[in-house]
């Protein structure tokens, strides 16, 4: 039967309509994203909701697919290779991933730690020190981190580490807000030898969840984990491009207001839900955008040159970043070559704001001088 021009026009991908799919998957699915992603320049936006959309879609196949956590593993690392071959399967988040896999040329280990995590979810892994929890969290928040990264051109390690450890730090922060979610679920995320330090026994604590005010020290304690580690990724939004800072400054003023919450509020995270409201997260954003714009008048190097959290370390070695650069050349002094080509670049963006500002004060000045001009001639011929 020959094809008709409607069986065409329903085979021919509509990147318009897949995008506008995937922001309705992350406005219902990804609030606190969706919030921090409307700061994101344009040329970036489309391309980190439709990340973002597959990323939702793909923990939402582990959690409630029903198949065996290698069969669900399987079955997204077959829809990436499809994805990377340039032949994804009819999900609007599979053909919104690949226009982003082929325009930016994303690299796919990152991918491949996501599936490894959500694996683990799956295969309902456990966790016995904060060191594992980290690890769990560079594969489901870390590597979208990277992702994040690259999507805005960024490449440098430093850059790209301090990403990794902010995703870890919003899963820790994650992690203390569902707590009671998880427990009905059967699954603990709270590092299991400190819950024995608290004198709370794990499996019998899954098999009748309590809140008690041992529970939340241990909450509190990941907490602070997470703050230390917003504290250290922070420094790295010095090195994102200034169109893309407010919006990662804004998701992590508002996934750390969480963390504030749950301690002000003295939350029982069996109980209650800690949320950020609409207008706490509106003022958070704008907040984020005042200091994006400030600039960063003192950078501290040394922060920015620390070495990775061991958990992450692999995210970074994953992708080289300075190909373009001697292979000889020894990381120490390559380091310093990315770091001076990243200064001048700072630099030059700096200049030209400060052009544009001149330039818009002279403007003002001669509209204003005008208008001087103007109203003394009116005076002069009623006079």
């Amino acid at each position: 039967m020959p094809m008709t021009e409607h069986d065409v026009t329903a085979r021919t991908p509509d990147p318009a309509a897949d995008l506008q799919a995937c922001v309705a998957l992350m406005r219902t699915g990804s609030r606190s994203f969706f919030a921090a992603s409307r700061l994101l320049p344009a040329r970036v936006r489309p391309a980190s909701i439709a990340l973002y959309a597959f990323c939702r879609v793909a923990d939402d196949i582990v959690d409630e697919a029903g198949l065996a956590p290698a069969e669900s593993r399987s079955l997204l690392a077959g829809r990436l290779d499809a994805i990377y071959a340039g032949c994804p399967g009819p999900a609007v988040e599979d053909r919104a991933l690949a226009a982003v896999v082929r325009q930016y040329d994303l690299p796919r280990p990152w991918l491949d730690a996501l599936l490894d995590g959500f694996a683990w979810d799956a295969a309902g892994r456990t966790y016995e020190t904060l060191e594992e929890v980290h690890d769990y969290g560079a594969r489901v928040a870390g590597s979208v981190g990277a992702m994040m990264c690259w999507l805005m051109g960024v490449r440098s390690p430093q850059a790209l580490a301090r990403a990794c450890e902010m995703g870890v730090a919003m899963q820790l922060t994650n992690i203390a807000r569902d707590v009671g979610d998880d427990a009905r679920n059967g699954r603990l995320y709270l590092p299991r030898q400190w819950l024995r330090q608290a004198g709370i026994d794990p499996e019998a604590w899954l098999t009748a969840p309590v809140g008690s005010a041992a529970l939340q020290s241990v909450v509190l304690r990941l907490l602070d984990e997470a703050d230390r580690l917003y504290r250290r990724a922070t420094l790295g939004v010095a090195l994102l491009p200034r169109d893309c800072r407010a919006a990662i400054l804004a998701a992590r003023l508002i996934y750390a207001d969480i963390g504030t919450r749950i301690r002000r509020q003295s939350i029982d995270p069996l109980r209650q839900r800690s949320v950020v409201p609409t207008a706490r997260k509106l003022v958070l954003a704008a907040l984020a955008s005042a200091r994006a714009w400030q600039g960063t008048q003192r950078v501290d190097r040394h922060g920015l040159q620390a070495d990775p959290l061991a958990a992450v370390a692999y995210l970074v070695d994953h992708v080289a970043t300075v190909d373009d650069l001697p292979s000889a050349m020894p990381r120490p002094l390559r380091n310093r070559v990315v770091w001076m080509i990243e200064m001048f670049e700072r630099v030059e963006v700096q200049r030209l704001e400060q052009r544009m500002a001149q330039r818009r004060a002279q403007q003002n000045t001669a509209s204003a001088n005008n208008g001087a001009d103007r109203h003394a001639g009116s005076a002069r011929l009623s006079a």
